[in-house]
């Protein structure tokens, strides 16, 4: 996971704070508090699972003395009914960090899980993915599951890479004037190429005149991505967005640009769903 154990463990952090609060009363009432218990997480349908080192940090946090044993491995598929992890110990304790934990395993496999199609989907005719459209607080592990899963991650933040968008260039001056400014700049690291958003044929022959390093062609219809890729004869990488979900990804893969990206895999897609049960085992 490319997020740092510190990280990881605020992030929980926080999620507990906001689920626990002051206490689970619930089960403070009426499970006693030396009763041990045996939890098993279990797949509800087909998927690949993502976020198992999140369900553990919080079960640490909740009760360090909690036993967490994953059955699968990270990355891997299961099929409906497989018990994907174990955890023993205070059965008050695995009841406090239950839904916690589902919470990260359901959404990260849910993207891992989609992801994954829309991989197989373009079938190694060009590569897929994510953008910044992620939930506030949790791109690093959103996009932890996207690699997981196949596929690859654009930019984590406007720090790390140039994309000038349509309200950039439309405020600064155009097409031409933004990426020949952005060529220039100070603020430009080298190793930054200078990627242009255009959705026209004429404000592509302006990226291309001026130097573009990368376009990302936003809401073409595959026959005019065609007539893009024409103009570009393959002088410099292609990248196509803009409404593009699992179900019409095959017909822009079909035209083989370099990378197709999805705002879906990150805020589209479906939570899996998983499970736990929790049994007794012993006072």
């Amino acid at each position: 996971m490319r997020a740092t154990l510190p990280s990881m463990a605020s992030l929980v952090r926080q999620a507990l704070r906001e689920d626990v609060g002051s206490g689970d009363v619930t089960t403070r009432c009426v499970v006693p508090s030396g009763r041990l218990g045996l939890g098993t997480i279990r797949a509800k349908e087909p998927l690949l699972l993502a976020g198992l080192p999140l369900a553990r940090e919080v079960f640490r946090q909740v009760d360090p003395t909690l036993r967490f044993e994953p059955l699968r491995a990270e990355g891997s598929r299961v099929g409906r009914g497989t018990p994907v992890a174990r955890i023993r110990g205070r059965a008050a304790s695995i009841l406090t960090g239950e839904r916690t934990a589902l919470n990260f395993l359901q959404h990260l496999s849910g993207i891992a899980t989609y992801t994954a199609k829309c991989v197989a989907e373009a079938r190694g005719r060009c590569s897929v993915r994510d953008t910044r459209k992620t939930h506030p607080g949790l791109r690093e592990i959103e996009k932890y599951a996207v690699r997981l899963a196949g596929g690859r991650n654009h930019r984590f933040g406007l720090n790390d890479g140039i994309l000038i968008k349509h309200n950039h260039w439309r405020i600064a001056g155009g097409v031409k004037a933004c990426v020949e400014r952005a060529r220039r700049s100070k603020h430009r690291k080298p190793s930054f190429p200078v990627q242009v958003e255009v959705s026209t044929l004429p404000d592509l022959q302006e990226a291309l005149e001026a130097g573009a390093d990368s376009v990302l062609l936003d809401n073409l219809s595959p026959q005019q991505v065609r007539r893009a890729l024409k103009l570009i004869r393959g002088r410099i990488p292609v990248e196509l967005s803009g409404g593009i979900t699992q179900g019409g990804l095959g017909r822009f893969a079909a035209v083989r640009p370099d990378c197709i990206s999805l705002g879906a895999l990150t805020h589209s897609s479906r939570w899996v769903d998983l499970s736990l049960r929790l049994e007794g085992a012993g006072k």
